[in-house]
């Protein structure tokens, strides 16, 4: 088990654990991939890691993958409270800690309610929340389960969000259950030296 991440934060937990796809060595990416690499850099991420450590490998992908969750994360109409509560969600459901642990202080900042994020962290539905959290969670989280939305979730995410929120909200939740899946794959841990507390299993 690597050092830097104990049992309970690193993600996956297949055994001896290592990190899959690790950030390739500079001296072994391709142009293509230095490019894309340095698309990162130079845009608001700043840097390589996460989801684009494994996509490197197909940097196209990679470039395109990031433009779809810039536009998601720093473009799109909802606002960042509704945007934060909903990536922890996401990653919530596909039990990803890298999102988790990156997200969940920025979902606190932007004014989600602590009881709100232990709750979602304990796999648990937070409740006592304002209109729209309330519509927004009703929302992703059936669409999570059931694939789809019921009339009661989608009007109420209509009325809270128009027609553009509620496209938006469906693919920004996608968006981060997709990235979460290559990183549940490629165990892709946190940033070294994320803060919080990680996501514990799911209580069978």
């Amino acid at each position: 088990m690597s050092t830097d991440f104990p049992p309970r934060v690193a993600q996956g937990s297949t055994q001896p654990w290592r990190e899959r796809l690790p950030l390739p060595a500079a001296d072994r990416m391709d142009e293509a991939q230095r490019r894309a690499a340095q698309a990162l850099i130079d845009g608001p991420r700043k840097g390589v890691y996460g989801p684009f450590l494994p996509l490197l490998r197909s940097p196209e992908l990679m470039d395109r993958v990031a433009r779809v969750g810039e536009y998601l994360r720093f473009d799109g109409v909802l606002a960042p409270r509704i945007r934060e509560l909903v990536t922890c969600a996401a990653a919530r459901h596909v039990s990803n800690q890298f999102e988790w642990l990156m997200h969940a202080p920025l979902a606190r900042q932007a004014g989600v309610a602590e009881a709100t994020l232990e709750a979602l962290r304990q796999g648990a539905r937070p409740r006592g929340l304002p209109a729209d959290e309330e519509a927004a969670l009703d929302f992703v989280q059936e669409m999570l389960r059931q694939h789809g939305s019921s009339e009661p979730a989608y009007a109420a995410a209509l009325q809270a969000f128009g027609e553009q929120g509620v496209v938006e909200l469906a693919t920004l939740a996608g968006y981060f259950v997709m990235v979460s899946w290559v990183m549940n794959v490629a165990h892709t841990p946190p940033l070294a030296g994320a803060q919080g507390e990680p996501l514990p299993a799911f209580p069978l």
